[in-house]
């Protein structure tokens, strides 16, 4: 089912909390809002929020002849979204699951979804080196252009576990596009300016030691904050604001990298 895939983008974190939910999802609205058809795959299986940020919580995947639709945010079909939350019968169901049965589900979503064809299939992963994270890499080695975007926040414990991230991506063969630094300071709505409330230039430093290339800061920004449940594209709504920017910087190097065939 990923034959057809022409790029695989993973959005990974040490730790949980850090914002990598919102920064998949925005990533994938960016992508869509630029042109690209994309996928969005959720594989957080026991904190899945993929739906409710993209305001998708009452939509339902079905089987089809060729396997399990996923659920498409718009008419013209750009953005597909699979997720185990379409499968729960509330957001408070909680999945306890043991290792193998979530590897069995995240091969299914891998290897039974009708992506069909896709530019970019961005997927958000739950935090950590674990089951998940080995599963979904033994399934993408047939996917030829496949890297890593790593989130991070200012705060130091998020950065040593970010280092954890890195070595995990080295040992096991992945392509790390970059670091982004989440909630790096607070961006007033009224005049813009950016206040430092937790300590910043963490992400850019490990991105220097580790050598890997620092793809900016997002702020705190309550208007990006009121988008989240809306299933709105920042770049379309606040195309001001540094959080847009920084989406549209990343996807126009994406769009270069794939051109050249992938990060080296």
């Amino acid at each position: 089912m990923l034959e057809d895939v022409k790029r695989v983008i993973l959005v990974l974190s040490g730790k949980g909390g850090v914002g990598k939910s919102t920064v998949s999802t925005q990533l994938a609205l960016t992508l869509k809002e630029k042109g690209f058809k994309v996928g969005l795959l959720d594989v957080d299986l026991c904190g899945p929020s993929v739906p409710y940020l993209l305001n998708l919580e009452n939509q339902s995947v079905h089987q089809g002849p060729d396997g399990w639709i996923p659920v498409y945010m718009d008419k013209e079909q750009k953005l597909a979204v699979m997720s185990i939350g379409f499968l729960l019968s509330s957001r408070n169901e909680a999945v306890v699951w043991r290792g193998p049965k979530k590897t069995s589900m995240i091969k299914q979503f891998l290897e039974d979804v009708c992506w069909q064809d896709l530019d970019f299939l961005v997927i958000d992963t739950p935090p950590g080196t674990s089951d998940e994270h080995i599963t979904v890499m033994e399934n993408l080695r047939q996917v030829p252009q496949c890297s890593a975007i790593l989130v991070t926040t200012p705060q130091q414990v998020a950065i040593e576990d970010v280092r954890k991230e890195i070595t995990f991506c080295r040992k096991t063969g992945i392509s790390i596009h970059g670091i982004i630094e989440n909630m790096s300071g607070f961006e007033c709505p009224t005049c813009s300016e950016c206040t430092n409330i937790f300590s910043s230039g963490g992400g850019k430093s490990l991105a220097e030691y580790a050598k890997i290339s620092y793809l900016g800061s997002i702020p705190i920004d309550p208007r990006v904050g009121k988008l989240a449940g809306e299933g709105k594209a920042a770049v379309k709504e606040i195309p001001d604001s540094k959080t847009s920017k920084v989406f549209s910087e990343l996807v126009t190097q994406l769009t270069e990298s794939s051109r050249n065939g992938g990060m080296q």
